[in-house]
């Protein structure tokens, strides 16, 4: 009871200082509007009862595409709509390009790595990762054909099912990180290996874990981490990766050849050598375990997810899945699919886009703050000030999309059947903080897909009559754990 007692007038104490501090500097700036707030808790109580991205759909529609919402004492900007995303993102990124201090993100990388740091680490680290994963293949052929590789790894693991049902998270999810993994570390890795099984546990558990109500609070609050709670297991979760991490580059470096760097640890080890006498370099250990954490995580679960979901709209809708293999069959036959395909397969890539649009792998994008003051659409954004682009009503925005609610591949083909770019497709976020291995995915994506259906068609067991486009509730929407059928195409052997 004590503890409590002192949680609780500690949280009190700090809602005056910063009622008053917010009244003080923002008496005469005008404020995006949003619902009334409750002391302490703000507008916490709609959140936790309605789902955080639902809820700001609906206040979207009474407030507009700019307005605002306060969870706890946080008060945070959303951003709805194409229009109003793209004008932060793209138009004022410069203003917008800033990471929110979150503290279970704080905590884990303390504004290090790449997806949650800050200022200047930011801008150098990104710069590196993206002139790095370039130099180890991404956007060449050399990557395309590791990963057509990797297809055949996972096409073979899928015929040893006999066209019988299962699940194809674990395999999906394997093959996927395999490509990150070979470039992060120089090799792949076995789908038995018990090592890979737990990372990709790991950071399974912890997406999870991130759409837990314990995490939240402890987001708003952090003075509840001294509570037990899923903040405890995630940040236990963090520390046997980086344990991980550190022990394995620590074997790049006992073998270390500058003229030899084999893989994206490699590279940054040799960058760390260079700049040893430096004593304000940004390349030190502790960036560089936050950061091939950060990748690890980031180059496997969307694109997976992704791909498990092209499969299950192929199920769900199995007219669409006919028009793809017979696409696949004019265009590539029996040959290895290769990325040169995809301009000849206007209808296979709009069903990738239509999914990744429908689907709405990351509704909320992760957040972004405001690096200084702003005067955004009539509004004053104080500097710090947390940002929400809402992708899931940019990705469903009526104006851009033709069927926005439906799972409808004609969002991204023209009167003839090409396929047609859609500006309003950020599935990849946007702006400065847009998804660093973007090419990387869509590389993925295209390169899986085709490979699986060309060889394979996906049913649902017998005695189920429907295919469940359920999410798990995490960080990213991700279909629910669920049994199919892979059988082989008549020409599987070829």
């Amino acid at each position: 009871m004590e503890v409590l007692a002192i949680v609780l007038v500690t949280l009190f104490t700090l809602y005056i200082i910063h009622y008053l501090y917010n009244w003080m500097n923002n008496k005469n700036k005008k404020f995006p509007p949003g619902p009334r707030k409750l002391p302490l808790i703000g507008n916490l109580h709609i959140v936790l009862l309605k789902g955080l991205h639902q809820t700001l759909l609906k206040l979207s529609e009474i407030y507009g595409p700019v307005f605002s919402i306060q969870m706890g004492m946080r008060k945070m900007v959303v951003l709805s709509g194409y229009d109003a995303v793209k004008d932060a993102l793209v138009t004022h990124a410069e203003d917008f390009e800033e990471r929110p201090k979150i503290p279970i993100f704080e905590k884990m990388d303390n504004g290090l790595g790449l997806s949650f740091s800050h200022g200047e680490n930011w801008r150098i680290m990104r710069r590196f990762t993206i002139s790095t994963l370039r130099d180890f293949g991404m956007g060449k052929r050399s990557l395309e054909e590791k990963i057509t590789e990797e297809c055949s790894h996972l096409i073979k693991n899928i015929k040893n099912f006999k066209g019988e049902p299962f699940d194809n998270t674990r395999i999906t999810t394997s093959a996927v990180s395999n490509i990150i993994v070979s470039m992060l570390l120089g090799n792949r890795m076995d789908y038995e290996d018990p090592q890979f099984n737990r990372l990709l546990d790991l950071i399974n558990e912890n997406l999870r874990l991130l759409a837990d109500k314990m995490i939240l609070l402890y987001n708003l609050y952090p003075v509840l981490g001294i509570l037990p709670g899923s903040h405890k297991t995630f940040q236990k979760n963090v520390k046997e990766l980086h344990t991980f991490i550190q022990c394995t580059f620590m074997k790049h470096l006992k073998v270390l050849d500058m003229n030899d760097q084999r893989s994206f640890v490699d590279a940054f080890l040799a960058k760390q050598s260079m700049e040893k006498v430096n004593s304000q370099s940004y390349f030190h250990n502790d960036n560089l375990t936050s950061l091939i954490r950060s990748l690890f995580t980031a180059g496997t679960e969307t694109t997976s997810t992704t791909i498990r979901w092209c499969l299950l709209m192929m199920i769900k809708y199995p007219h669409y899945q006919e028009k793809v293999q017979e696409e696949i069959s004019k265009v590539i036959g029996v040959a290895k699919p290769n990325c040169s395909h995809r301009l000849q397969m206007p209808f296979t890539n709009a069903v990738i886009h239509e999914t990744q649009r429908f689907t709405d792998i990351l509704p909320l994008s992760l957040p972004h703050e405001t690096a200084r003051d702003v005067n955004f659409r009539g509004y004053h954004l104080p500097k710090g000030t947390y940002i929400i682009p809402l992708l899931t009503s940019v990705l469903h925005d009526k104006k851009q999309f033709k069927a926005p609610k439906e799972f409808d591949p004609n969002n991204f083909l023209d009167s003839n059947g090409q396929f047609v770019k859609n500006e309003a497709f950020l599935a990849f976020s946007a702006g400065r903080r847009v998804c660093a291995g973007e090419n990387l995915a869509r590389m993925e994506l295209f390169l899986f897909f085709t490979s699986l259906l060309q060889k394979f068609t996906f049913r649902l067991p017998p005695g189920v009559s429907e295919a469940n486009l359920t999410s798990n509730v995490g960080l990213t929407q991700a279909p629910v754990h669920q049994k199919i059928c892979a059988i082989p195409r008549i020409h599987e052997d070829a």
